[in-house]
């Protein structure tokens, strides 16, 4: 018999990239009293890892409760960015309704769409918030009638249409029902949240059920896997089965030994859990996402979404240029293998496979920035490798015509760039689907667009808008082959022999195209040292001195002025190479070198490619 159990409340908050979801629970967390008085506590205190601190954003999804009025409310705190929405497609299945955050300017963004339209399918409950209302170019009113026009876009039925609207400012801790309303706390959040998300059903009496949604990892205990209870109860010591629904076959028994509840930002030890409790397991040593925990009596597992299949790959090798292992700490094909094999515990949406060479691994992603996270945190390890330039994955038809993976596009510009992004992206094979005017002037453009069509798009993007554009992207299928696409039109500038740069030969280099490196650093034959102003590469010398003699003195160098080289980012790195180029990758320096180091092997290569 279903019951509802009127003490929890479980709710993800969802929205678009900084629109302000993770200071919101900061603040929830401190008004209903999870920290003392004066703990001092760090902003962003559930953005854990480092790369999220410094990017702002957040990468994997978090856990944590807080209570109210005698009700445990559970907070999901999701990723907003598409190349993390297998995380949030997962979490979903946790919860009973969602908190949708828009930026009081900013207004309803594609992320928005993309979390909302997978809620609506859910058939969760919406709170909507408009946050940062204490912004000076806020416009919540236009901004309610965005979110409802999403909503009827989304076929939201008339139930989901009538959802409650609060406005608040995440920064200084308040939320109102209306605008008229003196501010004063998350108050009205609160009483929403216990109002209108329903509380779990289940039915207590059942067998045990735990649909397991996220995997967290600790190198202590091993995976934990995190989930709701669905039906029935979990105790310590009881013998259950682990099953899926998209492996008939899998029926594993173990014990659970281990039992979390979550309080505030711990995981609380507890004996015992009942329905629509979320809990996390130890213990299990390969539980994975989509697994159910069923009693032994009457096992059935519960159904799950599969996870969205990733759209790019790149290779991850091992070191081997003249100046491999001086940097890193881990450095070796073993090393490399368990530290990616290991990313697969946490990261659901990333496949790693071997391949012929024992020192490569193709590493499959949802998209740059899934890849590039997983390789700065990897670099901040202390390892040390080469990575190639991202592909696409493509697909066949039942016809065998060939299908690559397509991106929805949305860029917001100011309308004197408009006319340039337009015809950047339609070289690329993108297909201007609408354009409409944005709320402060600026143009807003939709293009439908190959994926591999935005690889390396980004840093151009914001060279040709003065920083001032923004770029969104959402995965929208794959479909037929849309032709070739000519990317990089310049070539590179690659160093002919090992030494250390020095001013005079990079004096003579920089009248050829744009330096990456300035005088005093280590190069090699093959490693590339800036852009040719030409189509194709040019060797240069940089290690060069000039001959001294009784008239040439060295002092003279001193007079030559060089240039500001133009030094890469780590994303700027992974565009800027092309299909014979690798990227270097260490925790001091980020390299590009050809792949064939050797310039006559090179040669070689490049005839017998063309003949």
């Amino acid at each position: 018999m279903r019951t509802s159990r009127e003490d929890i409340r479980n709710v993800a908050i969802i929205a678009h990239v900084d629109h302000g979801k993770t200071t919101l629970v900061d603040e929830l967390l401190k008004q209903s009293g999870v920290f003392r008085a004066n703990q001092e506590v760090q902003e962003r205190v559930m953005d854990s890892n480092d790369l999220e601190r410094e990017r702002g954003i957040t990468i994997l999804s978090k856990n944590t409760a807080v209570f109210y009025k005698d009700t445990k409310i559970n907070i999901i705190d999701t990723p907003g960015h598409a190349d993390f929405g297998g995380e949030v497609e997962r979490v979903l299945k946790m919860v009973n309704g969602v908190i949708l955050l828009v930026d009081a300017f900013e207004g309803a963004m594609p992320q928005t769409k993309f979390v909302l339209k997978k809620a609506l399918e859910l058939d969760l409950k919406v709170i909507v918030c408009i946050n940062k209302i204490d912004r000076p170019e806020a416009r919540p009113d236009e901004v309610v009638d965005e979110v409802l026009e999403l909503l009827m876009d989304l076929d939201a039925s008339d139930e989901q249409l009538d959802c409650p609207f609060l406005y608040a400012s995440a920064k200084r801790g308040h939320a109102v029902l209306d605008l008229n309303d003196s501010p004063q706390d998350m108050t009205p959040l609160f009483d929403a949240i216990l109002k209108y998300i329903p509380a779990p059903e289940g039915d207590p009496e059942a067998g045990t059920q735990v649909l397991i949604s996220t995997i967290d990892y600790n190198e202590y205990v091993g995976r934990i896997g995190v989930g709701k209870v669905d039906n029935g109860s979990i105790s310590i010591n009881q013998e259950v089965l682990v099953m899926n629904h998209h492996e008939p076959d899998k029926k594993k028994k173990v014990k659970i030994s281990k039992l979390y509840e979550f309080d505030g930002l711990n995981k609380v030890e507890v004996t015992k859990a009942e329905i629509g409790s979320i809990v996390a397991i130890s213990g299990i040593a390969d539980i994975h996402i989509g697994d159910t925990i069923c009693t032994v009596e009457n096992p059935e597992p519960i159904p799950f979404q599969k996870i969205s299949e990733p759209t790019i790959a790149m290779n991850f090798i091992v070191n081997d240029s003249p100046l491999a292992g001086q940097d890193g700490k881990y450095i070796t094909s073993r090393h490399l293998r368990d530290r990616l094999f290991r990313e697969l515990n946490t990261d659901v949406s990333l496949r790693v496979e071997e391949t012929e060479s024992a020192d490569c691994f193709k590493v499959s992603g949802r998209g740059e920035l899934h890849l590039s996270v997983l390789i700065e945190n990897m670099r901040r390890e202390g390892y040390e490798f080469a990575v190639s330039k991202a592909e696409v994955i493509y697909k066949e038809d039942e016809r065998g015509k060939k299908l690559e993976p397509m991106e929805l596009a949305y860029v917001d510009v100011p309308e004197e760039f408009s006319g340039s992004v337009i015809q950047k992206l339609s070289e690329r094979k993108g297909e201007l689907q609408g354009m409409g005017i944005g709320s402060d002037g600026s143009s807003r453009l939709e293009f439908s667009i190959p994926a591999r069509g935005l690889i390396g798009f980004r840093g151009d993007f914001l060279t040709m808008t003065k920083g001032t554009g923004i770029l969104n992207t959402i995965f929208d299928g794959y479909a037929p082959y849309k032709g070739d696409i000519k990317f990089r039109k310049q070539g590179s500038l690659i160093a002919f022999e090992s030494g250390e740069s020095v001013t005079y030969g990079l004096f003579n280099a920089q009248a050829r195209g744009t330096l990456f490196i300035g005088p005093g650093e280590k190069v090699y034959s093959g490693m590339i040292i800036g852009q040719s102003g030409k189509a194709e590469d040019i060797e240069l010398n940089v290690c060069k001195t000039k001959h001294l003699t009784n008239t040439r003195s060295s002092s003279a160098d001193e007079a030559l002025t060089l240039v500001t080289p133009k030094v890469l980012s780590l994303e700027q790195a992974l565009e800027f190479i092309d299909n014979d180029e690798l990227l270097e990758v260490t925790p001091v320096s980020l390299r590009i070198r050809k792949r064939i180091l050797d310039p006559r092997l090179r040669k070689r290569d490049a005839m017998k490619k063309k003949g």
